[in-house]
């Protein structure tokens, strides 16, 4: 209850197990909800990704009409990613005008009431395969590796496509693990799912051709899906038959970061100037691998503001402070090859403290995060139900 009022939670929310002990009431379906008369005027509604795009018309209108409060839950996605959402469902005006508050897993515009929380920081942990790929990761532990780098692209971006293209032709790519779930051309699933950045950036000079499928060696994809790696014959996105539609992302395999001296991770957003940390970053760091990120300006500065360390003193990591996308992703480039023609070994003895910190930091973020969670979000929900 928040004063006066009731809190209802859209059972299909990512978020309904951690805040169900919270809610005055629950749905499943919000049209039937509110078609067969169960619509609780003035209450405080959380609202899951899936409900809100099936009924985005009669969510805008209740809240137009000043009928309920409408918090639009969706931590699974962040920055670009949920703008984008927010302008396919026509909900994005009555956001930036304070109308409709979200839940979010990556910092958005300013002006928003959002409620930003780092949700993919809790679950690497959450898997005991993972927990005995770390340990496993250390037992595996040498300096000498045969491999440079790890390199793990899913979904085709802009930012992907460039690197994978400029160290195909440099041969980088033979030195590293990596693989290529998405032969789609960058460029053009950028015009096709989000626009928004497309608008914003225009100066990216985006890779435009469609690069082959590359899989992983079966000895350096987790057993779950190993036999699958390579079956597949379609064009396309070829991650959900490979990962037979689930999140095979989240795994860890120990063999693939202890046979290369550092991972080059490219996250979700880029083309943004809003943090997004996904588990991409999270899986080298929960198993103590060297990073180097490619990802929106400002992302290196957010992720040492939540205590963890970089690699600073070992690498140039200047290109987080370039607003400029091609200028970022062109220095960006320029020190994974610098990298690369070091003495490995020799960064890598020298980066064991940082990865030792982060390794331990993230177990006891990742061990806090329920608790701390549902405190911001009692101070969240209170505020808004408060404003509104």
């Amino acid at each position: 209850m928040l004063g006066n009022r009731k809190l209802i939670i859209d059972t299909h929310c990512e978020i309904y197990s951690m805040i169900k002990s919270k809610a005055n009431g629950i749905f499943w379906d919000f049209a039937k909800h509110v078609n067969s008369g169960q619509l609780i005027p003035g209450a405080v509604y959380i609202i899951g990704r899936e409900q809100l795009r099936l009924n985005s018309s009669l969510v805008r209108q209740l809240v137009q009409d000043n009928t309920i409060t409408v918090i639009f839950s969706n931590p699974h996605e962040g920055s670009a990613t949920m703008k984008g959402h927010l302008i396919q469902y026509g909900l994005l005006d009555l956001v930036d005008a304070g109308k409709i508050s979200v839940i979010t897993g990556g910092d958005q515009e300013p002006h928003w009431n959002y409620f930003q929380c780092d949700i993919f920081l809790a679950y690497v942990l959450d898997y005991d395969e993972n927990i005995a790929a770390i340990q496993k990761y250390q037992n595996l532990y040498k300096l000498n590796r045969p491999y440079k780098f790890l390199f793990l692209n899913g979904r085709a971006r802009p930012h992907r496509k460039y690197f994978l293209e400029r160290f195909r032709l440099s041969g980088l790519l033979d030195q590293a693990i990596w693989t290529n779930l998405d032969s789609r051309s960058g460029a053009t699933l950028m015009a096709q799912e989000d626009k928004t950045v497309s608008l914003i950036h225009e100066n990216l000079d985006l890779v435009q051709q469609s690069l082959p499928v590359h899989y992983l060696d079966p000895k350096y994809e987790v057993e779950l899906y190993s036999n699958a790696v390579g079956k597949s014959t379609e064009y396309g996105f070829v991650k959900p038959t490979l990962f037979n539609n689930t999140w095979g992302d989240i795994y860890l395999k120990a063999e693939t970061y202890a046979d290369t001296y550092f991972s080059l991770v490219t996250e979700t957003v880029y083309l943004y100037p809003y943090s997004f940390r996904t588990e991409k970053i999270w899986k080298p760091v929960a198993i103590g691998h060297p990073f180097i990120v490619a990802a929106n300006p400002g992302y290196y500065r957010d992720l040492r503001n939540l205590g963890f360390c970089t690699f600073e003193n070992l690498i140039d990591e200047s290109f987080d402070q370039i607003d400029n996308d091609q200028q970022r992703i062109e220095r960006t480039a320029q020190i994974v090859e610098d990298l690369c023609r070091q003495d490995l070994s020799s960064f890598l003895a020298a980066s064991q403290e940082v990865c030792d910190h982060n390794r331990q930091h993230f177990a006891e973020l990742s061990g806090r995060f329920g608790q701390k969670f549902l405190g911001q979000f009692d101070q969240f929900i209170k505020q808004y139900a408060h404003d509104q």
